[in-house]
């Protein structure tokens, strides 16, 4: 099919991976979204399925529910997603006016569509496009849940990390654009396979590392791992809204061979919240892990997959107790390495019962306590060739920051301050001088090759 710039192209999906009747396809959405739960995020980024719908649709649903919260305020979707019919190098736009779907015509957005074309890298073509699935589906969903927007349609091919994120910074905009990422996980495995490798790339991208995202585990690898990167560079946290595959949906009767689906959200870590709910549900987990401690002298197990989503998420915590004011004790994680509520019970026995600067905590003790829960972002390095440096780049009453160095003998030190730090030491030369204390280096002085890192916790008691 040929294609010109004042073209549109027609929906090549209509009557096959969705309703081509209007009224049915309103119907179909309608239904998924009615039935999905509804996640408490703010997204800047969504990675979301593209297959048939019968298949993959329940997991668009939920990945695409927190848009109608924000849907007055999204004005531009960047869109990008692997091609299947036609091979594309690195990147291919189209040059169409606007994509059709039975629910009518969505218009590309010109002035970013003009940035891409004038990217390394891009080229532009519409045969790729014309047969290609991957974009077309999502926007039925995207033009029920938000109305009127423009989009940026991108096919990733082998492009590396670096080259997507490089496209990404030029196309991130603001609160009026969202970037959308298409993607299935794993193909044609039986049933436990594909949890196993998709529960693998889970972890992967509530990690936020494009590296650990194997090539048999998602289909828009090339494009989600550029999308990890630049969470990576701009503190988002991500979380998974829905997992599952096409024997949990559609495909019941046949699990030997299916194909795994997931939806997650990026949202900016200093406006990431988990719902009330949850957060009293870690508080609780926190009081009970203490509880369990005092009684059994050892640390509880957490059955994580008896949680939400949300809460089995790789992030990493601290859990600070206080008693009538003061410090009791504090211990955590700086990097995640099991889910969000193990992650809070194993630090709560540990703030309890292993600080060594304080003794054990006590039964008589216990209804003094307040128990505090910090989840910590991904730690972003910090500018540290001098003290004065480092000085210079804190964030007040904002930064927790993690020292890395070695000592006059060569031993490895570290140091970590959670945000509350700055209330009791706000001048930023005292943080770093009792940061450099607690790291077990000398206050005065900058260590040869120190390393610095900052990150935004979200605390709750």
């Amino acid at each position: 099919m040929s294609l010109t710039a004042s073209s549109v192209r027609p929906a090549a999906l209509a009557g096959a991976f969705y309703p081509a009747e209007p009224s049915a396809l309103r119907a179909m959405i309608s239904d998924f979204i009615e039935r999905a739960p509804l996640h408490q995020v703010t997204p800047k980024a969504l990675v979301s399925p593209h297959a048939g719908y019968i298949y993959s649709g329940p997991i668009a649903a939920t990945t695409l529910k927190p848009l109608l919260a924000r849907a007055e305020h999204i004005r531009r979707v960047i869109m990008l997603g692997p091609p299947h019919r036609m091979p594309v190098r690195r990147f291919c736009v189209p040059s169409v006016r606007a994509f059709a779907t039975p629910l009518g015509e969505v218009q590309l957005d010109p002035k970013f569509m003009a940035i891409v074309r004038e990217h390394p890298g891009v080229i532009v073509d519409d045969a790729p496009h014309v047969q290609e699935h991957c974009l077309e589906t999502q926007l039925p969903f995207l033009q029920q849940v938000l109305g009127a927007f423009t989009i940026v349609p991108i096919l990733v091919g082998g492009a590396s990390a670096d080259e997507v994120t490089a496209l990404l910074s030029r196309l991130w905009g603001g609160d009026e654009t969202l970037i959308l990422i298409s993607s299935d996980l794993s193909h044609y495995h039986d049933y436990s396979r594909t949890q196993t490798l998709d529960e693998a790339a889970r972890r992967a991208i509530e990690t936020l590392r494009p590296d650990q995202l194997g090539e048999e585990q998602a289909c828009g690898r090339h494009a989600l791992r550029g999308l990890l990167a630049r969470a990576a560079e701009l503190d988002l946290r991500a979380t998974t809204l829905d997992l599952r595959n096409s024997g949990d949906t559609a495909g019941h009767a046949n699990r030997d061979r299916v194909v795994g689906y997931g939806g997650w959200s990026f949202e900016y870590a200093a406006q990431a919240r988990l719902a009330d709910r949850e957060r009293q549900q870690l508080a609780n987990v926190a009081r009970q892990a203490i509880s369990l401690g005092l009684k059994h002298g050892r640390a509880a197990k957490v059955s994580a997959h008896t949680f939400s989503r949300t809460l089995q998420a790789m992030l990493a915590t601290f859990v600070t107790l206080t008693l009538d004011g003061r410090l009791r004790g504090c211990i955590g994680s700086v990097v995640p390495h099991e889910p969000l509520v193990a992650d809070v019970a194993t630090n709560a026995y540990k703030a309890a019962f292993q600080d060594p600067r304080f003794p054990n905590l006590t039964q008589a003790e216990v209804s003094r306590l307040d128990v505090s829960v910090s989840i910590l972002s991904h730690p972003r390095p910090m500018e540290s060739s001098s003290e004065a440096q480092a000085i210079d780049a804190l964030n007040p009453e904002v930064d927790g920051v993690i020292l890395e160095a070695r000592d006059p003998q060569g031993q490895a030190r570290r140091g970590l301050f959670l945000p509350h730090v700055w209330h009791e030491l706000p001048d930023p030369r005292q943080f770093m001088k009792h940061l450099k204390a607690k790291a077990g280096l000398s206050p005065d002085g900058w260590p040869q090759g120190a390393r610095l890192w900052r990150y935004r916790t979200e605390t709750f008691h």
